[in-house]
């Protein structure tokens, strides 16, 4: 497998070392070295270097098939949600033709009635009962919940997602690309000794990380000012880390690991790297012949507004929590910054639809949200299923009920609200279009309708039941254009 090429199958590396994206499958932020005897993964993808690997699982038992095996089965296990106005309608409707067909024959007999008169108010009574408000107020207020939605940059797929979103009680959140950007940006550095200026630790780092195309080495390169040094004679280091010529001096940039084995790591440096991973960022240090001069702290960072999301759903009574396939330490140091306190790290595609299935049973209605391959089991498992669009894979948004298409984590609770503001306006039409017609239907009954009361009833019931379902349509429109 050479280096920018996908991994096909699930395999054990043989020989060679590298660096590889698992992203897309485990969720980890930042690339994983690999040597002889690591396990690689389906649908990762090799960074650095050269690597000859032996496959350990056919094309239908390697992880992404089985990713794929457990979307099926997720979909499938839902039940279709029938709606309260389809069923009531069903009983509705022809209960009121009945009525109106007694009122036609026993009007004579119970009322002394003449038969013309019995047979006007049973036309009355049909004109004012007829079910179009009642039909007509559930798909006007949904399609209304949809498009205010859309403007805002949430694609919502139907309205019986539209409607479950309000009563979720838990929502779980992927770390990479949905609480953080998913990109790894210098975070802090620091210089070791005194041997050299600040301007020039930079200037020399930024030179020799210019050379590399390892993440890593593209963040440092990125966070330090530009710099007009020329690095020569540049060796990559696989699995370590980069070195090169800077005038006339050797430097090398690379990990905990090739700094051990060049003999030059101390107690400081061990303490200040064992800060910085506690934290969740990955560090690389600068050194020369005479010893470490610097370390650089590279981390995936938290989105700008991913800590007012979490409080946001707090803030509507819904319980969130951390679902990541990057380990522990990172993850509870982005979960802390964020507001999270339910943090669990170390998880696979299967780890994360079962720990969807317990909070589930745990709290209730369940969202997941997530844009990797590795989330789309837990997205189908989910009794909502939250996408991120502008960075999520093609898999996760097809398998999402829901597709937040800017990205910007505060959307959901915003569904939230959206949804129970539409379930609010739902159940006033509903009562609004029921009321009408119970006033006009007591008023037919005793003498005091006509027809064009009867057609008043009829067809204001319906424009109100749609002018208030329009409602929804008003609100911040902001998400529109940067959407469009």
């Amino acid at each position: 497998v050479r280096p920018g090429e996908r991994i096909a199958l699930d395999a054990v590396v043989l020989t060679g070392q590298t660096s590889v994206d698992q992203a897309p499958v485990t969720g980890e932020s930042l690339p994983v070295d690999k040597l002889p005897g690591d396990a690689v993964f389906a649908g990762t993808i090799n960074q650095t270097g050269s690597i000859e690997c032996r496959v350990s699982a056919a094309a239908s038992q390697s992880t992404l098939a089985r990713i794929i095996h457990a979307v099926e089965q997720a979909q499938g296990s839902r039940a279709p949600t029938q709606g309260f106005v389809d069923r009531f309608a069903a009983v509705y409707t022809p209960a009121v033709f009945v009525l109106a067909l007694a009122v036609a024959l026993a009007g004579p007999w119970l009322f002394g009635w003449t038969a013309l008169t019995a047979v006007y108010k049973a036309l009355v009574l049909l004109v004012i009962a007829c079910p179009c408000a009642l039909v007509i107020s559930t798909p006007v207020t949904i399609v209304s919940g949809l498009a205010a939605a859309a403007r805002r940059g949430i694609l919502i797929k139907g309205g019986v997602h539209l409607e479950q979103a309000r009563r979720l009680k838990a929502i779980a959140l992927d770390k990479t690309g949905t609480l953080t950007v998913g990109k790894p940006r210098l975070v802090d550095w620091q210089a070791l000794t005194t041997r050299l200026s600040a301007a020039q630790i930079e200037h020399i780092a930024a030179a020799i990380a210019a050379h590399s195309d390892h993440p890593v080495a593209r963040a440092i390169a990125a966070g330090l000012v530009p710099n007009h040094v020329d690095a020569q004679s540049f060796v990559a280091l696989s699995g370590r880390g980069i070195e090169a010529e800077i005038d006339g001096q050797r430097y090398v940039l690379g990990n905990h690991r090739l700094i051990e084995e060049r003999g030059q790591c101390s107690a400081e440096i061990e303490a200040a790297l064992h800060g910085h991973e506690q934290a969740g960022r990955t560090v690389s240090v600068l050194a020369d012949a005479h010893g470490a001069i610097a370390l650089f702290a590279v981390a995936d960072t938290l989105k700008p507004s991913s800590a007012a999301a979490v409080r946001a759903l707090q803030t509507l009574g819904i319980t969130p929590v951390m679902l990541t396939g990057d380990n522990q330490a990172t993850a509870e140091a982005v979960g802390h910054a964020a507001g999270l306190t339910d943090i669990r790290g170390n998880l696979l595609p299967q780890d994360k639809l079962e720990a969807i299935s317990a909070l589930q049973r745990q709290y209730g209605p369940t969202a997941m949200t997530g844009d990797g391959i590795n989330d789309a089991p837990a997205l189908a498992q989910a009794d909502l299923g939250i996408a991120m669009g502008a960075a999520g894979t093609d898999i996760a948004m097809e398998t999402a009920d829901v597709v937040i298409m800017n990205d910007e984590l505060e959307r959901i609770a915003q569904t939230v609200q959206l949804s129970r503001r539409t379930h609010a306006v739902l159940w006033q039409n509903i009562a609004l279009a029921l009321g009408i017609k119970a006033v006009f239907l007591a008023l037919a009954i005793f003498d005091n309708a006509s027809m064009w009361m009867a057609v008043f009833a009829d067809m204001g019931a319906s424009l109100l039941v749609v002018f208030n379902g329009l409602r929804l349509l008003r609100g911040p429109r902001e998400a529109h254009a940067s959407s469009s």
